[in-house]
């Protein structure tokens, strides 16, 4: 029977009655159970994550949710996914962190919930200082061993790429069996990068996009490095995982996140604001948000706050 119908005067007044009933309830189709209210994830310490961490974080605030970060490395990070300490993880790049996620897989325990970025890179460059020398690949790099001092910078150890590095220096890949690591973290490795652009030292580092380095520093990223970071210059995409038990029980929250993407250019401005302009990361996320209700809008279709209202409407909300 056509709902019209069942509002026309001649309806038995039980029959208005359950409908209207339906129609109140029906926002919290979706409505997540009390237990979902704390959503657990990690951050590597790259503040790419650190900015996508911060708009899920106003996002989550503004549905009524409670985020709680943890900075975990990335492998620790995820063996924290697999034994049910973290619920979501919005940095699984790919196909450097292949490794991992064959593991997640083969683990039965996690799923992917989207592709979050696409048009990301990832491999090893080399600054403006390095321009005289002409280094455009890989295996141009162990001819100019002693300007470069024999170094290459990575970011965190265990990250992914740093073994990347250090496998290709125990294969003597591309002459470099006699160059060394340096493992620090993102920041300490781009202020070593930086310190030595200012002294004339040319570095040769991990860089990728997205990223504020693209802008603040004179990049070439390296060609033939296909076999270690992939083909376009280790181009690489970005996938949100996340505990099928968790997915399971808090539709709600795993509908948002099924949803959240974001773009090269958005993840620049956030992370140029943390990074150049010392702004917490939650704080410039809520900057972005009231400025972009369009695109928050498509991550919140369909989704309530914690205890059943519009979504879209909370956060905006919670941002002005």
């Amino acid at each position: 029977m056509p709902r019209s119908a069942l509002l026309s005067p001649l309806a038995p007044a039980a029959a208005v009655a359950a409908l209207a009933a339906a129609v109140a309830a029906s926002p919290a189709l979706a409505q997540d159970p009390a237990s979902c209210g704390a959503v657990r994830f990690s951050d590597p310490g790259w503040t790419d994550i650190t900015a996508t961490n911060g708009v899920a974080t106003a996002v989550l605030q503004g549905l009524g949710y409670t985020p709680q970060i943890s900075t975990l490395s990335v492998p620790v990070g995820y063996e924290a996914l697999k034994n049910a300490d973290t619920d979501v993880f919005l940095g699984n790049w790919m196909p450097a962190q292949q490794k991992f996620r064959d593991d997640l897989d083969a683990s039965g325990k996690v799923e992917e919930l989207v592709q979050n970025l696409e048009g990301a890179k990832f491999t090893l460059a080399v600054t403006d200082a390095a321009t005289g020398l002409a280094v455009a690949d890989f295996a141009g790099l162990d001819a100019h061993r002693d300007a470069f001092q024999g170094k290459i910078y990575g970011i965190e150890p265990g990250a992914p790429a740093n073994q990347i590095i250090q496998k290709m220096i125990e294969a003597d890949k591309f002459g470099l069996g006699d160059w060394e690591l340096v493992e620090s973290s993102e920041q300490g490795m781009l202020a070593q990068v930086q310190r030595n652009d200012a002294a004339g030292t040319p570095s040769v580092f991990l860089a990728w996009a997205p990223h504020p380095m693209n802008v603040t520093l004179k990049i070439t990223y390296l060609a033939g490095g296909d076999a270690e970071f992939g083909p376009d210059f280790g181009g690489a995409t970005v996938h949100t995982v996340a505990r099928k038990e968790w997915v399971a029980a808090c539709p709600n929250v795993a509908k948002l996140f099924r949803q959240m993407t974001f773009t090269v250019d958005q993840e620049n401005v956030l992370m140029g604001k943390i990074l150049d302009d010392g702004v917490d990361a939650v704080e410039a996320a809520r900057g972005w948000i009231a400025q972009n209700p369009d695109a928050v809008a498509k991550w919140l279709d369909g989704v309530t706050t914690l205890d059943g209202k519009p979504g879209a409407e909370a956060v905006m909300a919670s941002v002005k």
